[in-house]
């Protein structure tokens, strides 16, 4: 055994190598699910080359289509990003991030899907009643919000990115634009940390009082909620998005995010049982460097990232929340008097691969013909036979 491996390890190589088994049965199916990502245990797809002077065949093997799966969901992305390419405007964009202070991080460990709602709540109402403050906009504009719960080092720090509309749809289907899109702003940062925090607060207190939140052994709330009263909660914006382009870039390096990506692992010392992977040090002013873990406090952390199952990260609210959300666009549109959205349309995966990666499904890697066809199916629950 080498003292460190050959090749740059994955995530994949780091769990099948070193994790037994989670205590919490959502965690184990997850990562169960991702130590098996493309390999024959979740079954294949047989092609055949069609080539007379080939004949070769390929295995295909299925990926687990986890969303804590590095190796997954590229073109599931691309999909939605070209759903959300059709509803952006010719408008400026704003950049907003809520944070929660880590002494609320025990708290929200133990009770991740009533918390993590109610991040997401409480960020969405001071969005909203800020933008429907004549002051300061008077109207609904779009948001996308989407929930991140790691820092650069995998520690747990759950915050919520938005992206707000520099305008919005009024009670009279008229469109307005916000007073600060030439400020490099949207709405005033400390006013909303304030009453982001209030809310926050407050409604944990009654969740608490109501029982549906457990608090760890020996903790007082009222004494917790006290001192979160006195930190300065951090809300900040960053620039405006240059344009809907910029947006896009934004949302594709940044909505279907897992908590660590394979190119930053770099290197997994079996002997000594670490992993060193890379992270930007935003105290350095965002420098490259190197962490060294101990390889099951490496697991530990992935493990603090996995949400409860069928939790929404992504999440839109005022003219883009889900309900009547085509009515409301086409009112914008409308009021903006601007051309109408393309329809959407539902691109092949085989499509998708070719456009985004350059690779056709049907070449065959040994001749590179583009003569594979389908022979037959193996699935987790038998062999199907498929011509």
């Amino acid at each position: 055994m080498t003292a460190a491996t050959n090749q740059r390890p994955t995530l994949q190589h780091i769990l099948q190598t070193y994790h037994q088994r989670s205590s919490n049965a959502q965690v184990q199916q997850v990562l169960g699910q991702l130590k098996k990502c493309g390999t024959a245990q979740l079954g294949y797809h047989l092609y055949k080359c069609a080539n007379d002077q080939c004949k070769r065949y390929k295995y295909q093997y299925h990926s687990c289509r986890n969303r804590h799966c590095p190796a997954c969901g590229a073109l599931q992305k691309e999909q939605w990003l070209d759903e959300r390419r059709n509803e952006l405007l010719p408008i400026p964009y704003y950049h907003v991030v809520f944070t929660l202070p880590h002494q609320l991080n025990a708290i929200i460990m133990g009770n991740r899907k009533i918390l993590n709602n109610l991040l997401f709540a409480t960020a969405s109402q001071t969005l909203l009643s800020f933008a429907a403050n004549p002051l300061h906009l008077g109207a609904t504009p779009g948001i996308l919000a989407v929930l991140h719960t790691w820092g650069q080092q995998l520690s747990f720090h759950p915050h919520l990115h938005c992206i707000v509309s520099g305008g919005g749809i009024s009670t009279q289907k008229k469109w307005l634009f916000t007073k600060g899109e030439k400020h490099n702003f949207l709405f005033p940062i400390h006013a909303m940390a304030i009453v982001y925090r209030t809310k926050y607060l407050q409604a944990l207190k009654q969740l608490v009082q109501a029982g549906k939140v457990c608090l760890p052994p020996g903790t007082n709330i009222a004494a917790l909620v006290k001192i979160c009263y006195k930190k300065p909660w951090v809300v900040y914006a960053k620039k405006p998005f240059g344009g809907p382009q910029q947006v896009m870039e934004y949302l594709g390096r940044y909505t279907h995010k897992v908590a660590i990506t394979n190119n930053r692992i770099k290197k997994m010392d079996e002997e000594n049982q670490t992993v060193t992977f890379d992270y930007k040090d935003y105290n350095s002013g965002g420098t490259h460097k190197q962490m060294q873990l101990d390889v099951q406090e490496f697991i530990r952390r992935f493990e603090q990232h996995i949400l409860p199952k069928h939790f929404t990260k992504i999440r839109s609210y005022g003219y883009l929340a889900n309900r009547n959300r085509k009515t409301r666009i086409a009112d914008i549109i409308q009021a903006m008097n601007i051309p109408p959205h393309p329809p959407k349309v539902k691109v092949t995966w085989q499509a998708r691969l070719a456009e985004r990666f350059g690779i056709a499904h049907n070449r065959c890697p040994h001749c590179k013909q583009e003569t594979l066809t389908l022979v037959a199916v193996a699935t987790t629950a038998g062999y199907v036979q498929d011509g």
